[in-house]
């Protein structure tokens, strides 16, 4: 543990928590469903279908416009990933006031993880893309392990991979905050993200409505 800071890893989830990527999400479903003949859906729906990965957003897109088979995210889960990866950061913003938190999380020497649902390598795609390639001394994704989130497993091991120690997570849904319950980890919601539910409604240890507020967020956390 840290002398002057409670959490040696900090983790966060990637898609609406350390990023908004509903504009490219949105485009490559919308492209993906109009391949398959059906109408496209509005953004802010796409908000709400984002924490399980790509193929579980595309079976809730195909559900939202029509019938969902096995046999259409087959066919389409492809289309959907080869324009995501033409157009991963087209769109994508990164929140305000999270690069100052991420500076001075690491100027505390604190070490910094992403745990997500995304596919390792789209994840790592996007990254790169974003600039933060050595930014995060680990990264879990979605296909990582044999489990993904909310089995408490991703979380751990991204904790380890940083390096291990007292660890603390950062998401966004129902997704991210039942993983660090299971996982006995505090955790922190950000209200601006993708979640399908009231921020109220998570049962995150806490909820900040912007970067600026992580880090003493995480200080009160850490004496409690």
């Amino acid at each position: 543990m840290k002398a002057d800071f409670p959490f040696d890893v900090v983790a966060f989830d990637l898609d609406g928590t350390l990023a908004d990527t509903a504009p490219d999400l949105t485009g490559a479903l919308n492209h993906a469903l109009g391949v398959l003949g059906r109408r496209p859906v509005p953004a802010e729906d796409v908000r709400h279908m984002v924490g399980h990965g790509a193929r579980a957003l595309l079976q809730k897109g195909l559900a939202a416009t029509g019938e969902m088979t096995e046999a259409l995210v087959e066919q389409g889960f492809p289309i959907f990933i080869d324009h995501y990866l033409a157009h991963i950061a087209d769109g994508t913003t990164i929140f305000p006031g999270l690069n100052a938190s991420l500076d001075a999380l690491a100027a505390r020497g604190v070490r910094l993880a992403v745990c997500t649902n995304k596919a390792e390598g789209l994840a790592r795609e996007l990254i790169d893309a974003l600039g933060w390639a050595d930014r995060f001394h680990a990264l879990i994704g979605g296909d990582t392990l044999p489990v993904r989130k909310p089995d408490p497993a991703p979380l751990f091991e991204a904790i380890a991979r940083a390096g291990g120690g007292r660890g603390a997570y950062v998401g966004d849904s129902i997704t991210d905050t039942d993983t660090g319950r299971n996982a006995g980890i505090p955790t922190v919601a950000v209200t601006f993200g993708f979640s399908d539910r009231p921020h109220d409604q998570l049962g995150a240890s806490a909820l900040i409505d912007h970067f600026d507020e992580l880090i003493p967020t995480l200080e009160r956390l850490g004496r409690g």
